[in-house]
């Protein structure tokens, strides 16, 4: 029993690091050079097959079958990279004077986005650049959390 636990938690592994793989050779230059080669070659036999719906068909079905496998591949992969990416922005948020509610905001609300997008925008006709906005909003979020504070006691 404790075998089977060990093999489903490995899965998800296995799957990313065959994506992972499966990714850097299929987005190399030389996987192109194949696929372009097995393009002329299909078109080469043409005229032997007498450019039948047959010959066609199996361009179709090739090509129909690798996309719609990438299209996982490529998912997974970009899935991963933006998980990377999003953590390591939110490690410079924790680490600088920026507000840490800008942390974890992929997972904000619709809401909650398009409020912070009015709060900049606002700033910005105020005329600050945008570097001043950022400091601003920080300002402005400080002064919010004194008032709450004093209200508090």
């Amino acid at each position: 029993m404790p075998r089977a636990k060990d093999e489903q938690t490995n899965r998800p592994d296995a799957f990313r690091r065959l994506a992972c793989a499966a990714s850097e050779r299929l987005g190399s230059h030389w996987a192109f050079i194949a696929a372009c080669s097995m393009v002329i070659g299909w078109a080469a036999c043409g005229p032997l097959f007498d450019f039948s719906e047959t010959w066609q068909l199996v361009i179709n079905t090739g090509t129909t079958i690798i996309t719609f496998l990438m299209v996982f591949l490529i998912q997974s992969t970009q899935n991963r990279e933006s998980k990377a990416i999003q953590l390591k922005l939110d490690e410079l948020i924790r680490a600088s004077e920026a507000r840490n509610v800008f942390a974890d905001l992929e997972d904000a609300s619709d809401e909650e986005i398009a409020a912070f997008q009015r709060e900049f925008s606002q700033l910005r006709k105020r005329g600050h650049e945008p570097h001043d906005a950022a400091i601003k909003a920080r300002e402005n979020v400080h002064e919010e959390q004194k008032e709450q504070e004093g209200d508090a006691q």
